[in-house]
């Protein structure tokens, strides 16, 4: 298992941090909390739904491609890479220097979602491919949020034990401990 740092530990190791990896669920505040990290440090944001996964009209990139995206993106000095895909967890954990876990109730997760699409509903945002407008989510997403935390966060934990159990992570429950990461 990963070592697990507190929330002093992690402050501390942001400050000479060169590639960190942002995971959490979708609303859970993983774009937010990046591009904070990116501006702060120096660091160059790397979207994996922007810059990975997702091409023109919400067409999802092959896999081999993803990969390969990912591998140059995590190659690169110095990062901050949102996203939760265990299956490029080869590739990123053992470049990273850190984890952040966002691991927000799926209220929080939900409502963050919904104020996504009430702010930019029709429109791209910076953290998104082009040509991938954002829209109101259907049955499927809302369900892998509902089921987050039974489905997605054991592969993340098994990802992280096999492909990073050296690099140290930090659980954020809630975007006011996020905050105060920021803040120390």
């Amino acid at each position: 298992m990963p070592t697990s740092m507190t929330l002093a530990e992690a402050a501390e190791r942001l400050t000479t941090a060169r590639r960190v990896l942002v995971m959490g669920c979708s609303g859970g505040g993983k774009t937010r909390l990046s591009y904070k990290i990116a501006d702060r440090y120096g660091l160059s944001y790397q979207s994996y739904d922007r810059d990975v996964r997702w091409l023109p009209g919400w067409r999802v990139r092959a896999l081999s491609e993803q990969r390969a995206r990912v591998a140059a993106l995590a190659n690169c000095d110095r990062w901050v890479m949102d996203g939760n895909s265990p299956s490029t967890f080869d590739i990123r954990l053992p470049r990273a220097d850190m984890v952040i876990w966002l691991r927000v109730p799926r209220h929080v997760a939900l409502l963050g979602i919904a104020r996504r699409v009430v702010a930019n509903h029709g429109s791209v945002r910076a953290d998104m491919a082009e040509g991938c407008p954002e829209h109101w989510p259907d049955r499927q997403f809302l369900a892998y949020i509902w089921h987050f935390e039974q489905k997605t966060a054991p592969r993340i934990i098994a990802g992280l034990n096999k492909h990073g159990p050296c690099v140290p992570v930090v659980t954020l429950n809630t975007r006011q401990q996020a905050d105060e990461l920021l803040a120390r």
